[in-house]
C-alpha cells in the first residue's frame, strides 16, 4: 500500500506568489509604497509585521525570501530555543564572513511568544546588521518586544482584509485549477460567497478553510452539480454562522432588536438578541461600539457610569477576543439595560442646527481672551466675573450670543443622577431670573 500523500491545506495552496497578489495591503505594498520599493531594490532593514490574523503576514515573509538576495532563515518563537539562537548567529557569521559573502534575513513568526532571553540574545545582531530581523506578530509590539530591539525595528501595520478582497481570494480559489478548485467546479451561489467573506472577518485563512470546509462536504451530495445556496452552506459547515447576514436585513433587524430591548429596559430580550449576533460569528467589537453609542445616547448623565462601564467592555473586548468577551459584554449589556434613561445627549444637534441656522455668531466681549495688551484695550475679558469668587461657584452671566440667548439645547430629564442635575439648573436658572450672585465671604 503506497502511503498517502499529505493534503496540503487550501489557505496553504492559495498563498499569494508575487507582491501584486497580495489584497488588502494597498498602503505597504501599492505601486511607489516605501515598503515596495525596499523589497524590489532589496534594501531591506528590520521590521515587525503587525496585524490581525489571516491578513498576510507569513505571505509577505515569504515573498521576502523569493526578492532577496540574503539567505532566508525562519525562526519559530514557539519552538526555538537560545541554543538555536547562537546557531542561527553563528553560521550567519560564516555566511558573511566566508566564500558565500551573504547576508541573513531571518524571520521570527508569532514573535510576541519570545522571552526575554531569546530577544537579548537577538538583540546585539539586529544591532551590528549581522541579522535582518522580520517578525510577525498578532499583538502589540510595544507591549511584546523589549524596547531595545523595537527601537531597531521599523513597525508595519496589516490591515483586517475587506469583504470585497476576500470575495476576490474566495473567487482565485474557485476558479484555479492548479493550486484551488477549478478542477472540480464547486456551484456556489453568489450569496455563498458574500456570507463567507463577511463571516470571515478580515481574514483570509478562516475564509479559505471554510470554502475548503463546504466543498469537502459537497462531494457527497446526491447531485453535486447542484447550486449550493447559503443555508445548505451553512449545513455542510456544520454552523449557523452563515444564517446571520452581517450586511444584509437580517443583520439590521437584529441589530435593531438590541438596542430598542435596551432602550426599553427588557434585559432578557438584549440578552438574547446579542447571543444571537455573537453565536451566528458577528464581530464582538461591533457590539461593543453599539453599547458605547448606547450608554451615551440613551443612558447619558441619567447614570455616568454607563459610559465608563461600556468603554471598559469595549476595552475588555479588544484584550481577551472570544469567547471571553462574551462576560463583559453581557455584564455591560445587563448594566445598560437595566440602568435609568435619557436621551438628553441628543442637545448637541438642537446646537449645531443653531449653529447651521445662524453662522460663526461673534463671541461675547467678556468672553473673549485677552491674551495682549491691544486685546485688553479694545475690552476682551472685561466684565467677566469669576464663578468660583461666589457663593455656590455660579454667577448670573451671559455666556451665548446675544443672537441666541435664552435658547435651550439641553433639557435634563428626571430619571437618575439627571434629575439632580434638572434641579440645580432650576435654581440657577432662578438666581439669573432675578440677576442674584452672592459673593463669598471671605475670610
Amino acid at each position: 500500500m503506497e502511503p498517502r500523500t499529505p493534503r496540503i491545506p487550501l489557505a496553504d495552496r492559495m498563498r499569494p506568489r508575487s507582491l501584486d497578489e497580495v489584497l488588502g495591503q494597498d498602503h505597504l505594498l501599492g505601486p511607489g509604497r516605501a515598503l515596495r520599493r525596499a523589497i524590489e531594490a532589496d534594501r531591506l532593514t528590520s521590521l515587525l509585521l503587525w496585524g490581525p490574523p489571516g491578513s498576510g503576514k507569513t505571505t509577505l515573509a515569504r515573498l521576502l525570501a523569493d526578492h532577496t538576495r540574503a539567505h532566508f532563515e525562519a525562526f519559530s518563537a514557539v519552538l526555538g530555543s537560545v541554543k538555536d539562537v547562537r546557531r542561527i548567529v553563528e553560521h550567519a557569521r560564516t555566511r558573511r564572513d566566508g566564500i558565500e559573502q551573504r547576508d541573513t534575513l531571518l524571520f521570527v513568526d508569532e514573535i510576541h511568544r519570545f522571552n526575554k532571553a531569546q530577544q537579548d540574545a537577538f538583540l546585539p545582531h539586529v544591532e551590528s546588521g549581522l541579522l535582518t530581523l522580520v517578525g510577525a506578530t498578532t499583538e502589540n509590539p510595544s507591549f511584546q518586544v523589549i524596547p531595545a530591539l523595537l527601537s531597531r525595528c521599523g513597525v508595519l501595520v496589516l490591515h483586517p482584509l475587506q469583504p470585497a478582497d476576500l470575495e476576490r481570494i474566495l473567487r482565485r480559489a474557485l476558479e484555479d485549477p492548479e493550486r484551488g478548485l477549478g478542477g472540480s467546479p464547486l456551484p456556489l451561489e453568489e450569496a455563498v460567497i458574500e456570507r463567507l467573506a463577511l463571516f470571515a472577518g478580515g481574514d483570509a485563512r478562516k475564509a479559505l478553510g471554510a470554502l475548503e470546509r463546504v466543498a469537502l462536504a459537497a462531494l457527497d451530495r446526491e447531485d453535486p452539480a447542484a447550486p449550493i445556496d447559503a443555508d445548505e452552506a451553512s449545513a455542510l459547515l456544520g454552523a449557523d454562522t452563515l444564517l446571520y447576514d452581517r450586511s444584509g436585513e437580517e443583520h439590521y433587524n437584529v441589530i435593531s432588536a438590541f438596542i430598542k430591548s435596551l432602550r426599553g429596559s427588557d434585559v432578557q430580550a438584549a440578552l438574547y438578541w446579542m447571543a444571537r449576533m455573537l453565536e451566528a460569528g458577528e464581530d464582538p467589537m461591533f457590539v461593543a461600539r453599539r453599547l458605547v453609542v448606547f450608554a451615551s445616547e440613551d443612558v447619558g448623565n441619567a447614570d455616568p457610569r454607563g459610559l465608563q462601564i461600556a468603554l471598559a467592555a469595549k476595552d475588555a473586548v479588544h484584550f481577551l477576543g472570544l469567547p471571553e468577551a462574551r462576560f463583559p459584554l453581557s455584564q455591560a449589556t445587563i448594566y445598560l439595560a437595566t440602568a435609568p434613561k435619557s436621551n438628553s445627549a441628543k442637545g448637541y444637534f438642537q446646537a449645531a442646527a443653531a449653529v447651521r441656522k445662524h453662522g460663526a455668531l461673534p463671541v461675547p466681549v467678556h468672553l473673549r481672551n485677552a491674551a495682549t495688551n491691544l486685546m485688553k484695550e479694545l475690552g476682551y475679558g472685561e466684565g467677566y466675573e469669576y464663578p468660583h469668587d461666589f457663593e455656590g461657584h455660579h454667577v448670573s452671566a451671559q455666556y451665548l450670543p446675544d443672537e441666541l440667548d435664552g435658547e435651550t439645547f439641553f433639557q435634563p430629564g428626571d430619571q437618575g443622577f439627571e434629575k439632580m442635575i434638572r434641579d440645580r439648573m432650576e435654581i440657577w436658572e432662578s438666581r439669573r431670573e432675578r440677576g442674584v450672585s452672592t459673593p463669598k465671604r471671605r475670610r
